[in-house]
């Protein structure tokens, strides 16, 4: 069987928000609202507008642009009203040991592949890049990862055996793979769905984009960063990356 390697990680935006137009113009004419308009370019940026202005009822007031007014909220630290924003990431390509450390940001949800109902036979394995650099290492890890996913296939087909006067098939092959998945390293390859709003992102990539972090839920919270600075420019357009982090100068909302 031939060893799939995977290199990068692919980030897949599945949800983003809608902003209902008819019940937003209601609420403007029942509070008489009517030199206000809403730039409805960026959803997610839309509803933070909308949100943040309710605090003080400042439609048509002060900063004009969306934009100008994401960026007061981000300069003054008033991270509660980012959290109108909400995304729904399917990522892949990513290793069990990048979503441990993943599911510790409580304020993002999660939905993970499970290796007790899916087959990991032939499942892929993330190598590090500072092994893939290194021929000698690389050889290590390849030798490696290999007798796990022989072990696996041996021991997932002899427990099916065992469990032969099981009837139910499901349940037969469930008791199986839990079992069997005990041999296998954090290197395996996995796929994770992942909602959250702009606030709890931020605090993501802040975290894990920093050069201490490990290598590669960096590269992770940097492709995120890619993603939403396209998806919602006003909101993660401040970020920037310096001497191996990201880095912003509104750190902490």
């Amino acid at each position: 069987m031939a060893l799939k390697v995977v290199k990068e990680p692919k980030v897949y935006l599945i949800g983003r928000q809608k902003v209902d137009e008819m019940a937003l113009a209601k609420f403007l004419a029942d509070e008489g609202i009517s030199n206000w308009a809403l730039d409805m370019s960026y959803p997610g940026q839309a509803l933070v507008e909308t949100a943040g202005r309710v605090c003080y009822m400042s439609y048509g007031k002060g900063r004009k642009s969306n934009a100008e007014f994401i960026s007061h909220i981000i300069d003054v630290a008033h991270g509660s009203v980012l959290e109108h924003a909400v995304f729904s990431f399917l990522i892949t390509g990513v290793s069990r040991s990048l979503t441990h450390e993943l599911i510790r940001h409580r304020h993002l949800s999660f939905s993970q592949l499970s290796q007790r109902y899916v087959d990991e036979t032939d499942v892929a394995f993330i190598e590090p890049e500072s092994i893939r650099e290194d021929d000698s290492l690389h050889g290590t890890w390849v030798r490696s990862v290999q007798a796990a996913q022989t072990a696996y296939t041996i021991l997932a087909s002899q427990l099916e055996a065992k469990y032969h006067d099981i009837e139910d098939k499901t349940l037969r092959r469930k008791l199986a793979r839990q079992t069997a998945r005990s041999v296998l390293p954090n290197a395996t390859e996995t796929k994770i769905f992942v909602t959250g709003n702009a606030r709890a992102f931020r605090h993501f990539i802040e975290v894990r984009g920093s050069k201490h972090a490990d290598a590669e839920i960096n590269r992770l919270a940097r492709v995120l960063l890619e993603v939403l600075k396209i998806e919602c420019p006003a909101i993660f357009g401040d970020y920037e990356i310096k001497d191996g982090n990201v880095v912003t100068k509104y750190s902490g909302i």
